[in-house]
């Protein structure tokens, strides 16, 4: 199945740090994948920018590609740094706060 969002990527394979940009004391996202089944998203967070605590119905993956982050599941928190993955379960309160600058890819699984 070929994605409508991913084929405005142009010619793979990309850098995925490189896909999106800071952007001083703001969050931005963009989009890469759109299907039935779930999403992939990059984000950049600068330093001190974050999500509130809230639920999802799916599991979500995230992969911090670029800095750092404080990622709290279910009232624990989790220091994330460039390189690691961490799950976010479905239904688990989670919220996150970009104790550095950071970029993230979310991979939503909605199966």
């Amino acid at each position: 199945m070929k994605s409508k969002t991913a084929s405005k990527l142009g010619t793979l394979p990309q850098d995925v740090v490189d896909l999106i940009d800071y952007q001083s004391d703001a969050i931005v996202s963009r989009e890469i994948v759109k299907g039935k089944t779930g999403s992939v998203t990059v984000f950049a967070f600068d330093a001190g920018q974050g999500l509130s605590e809230h639920t999802a119905p799916f599991d979500a993956l995230v992969q911090v590609l670029d800095g750092e982050s404080e990622i709290t599941i279910a009232g624990k928190a989790h220091t994330v740094k460039a390189s690691q993955l961490i799950v976010m379960p479905a239904n688990k309160p989670h919220a996150l706060k970009a104790t550095k600058r950071f970029k993230m890819l979310l991979v939503m699984i909605r199966s």
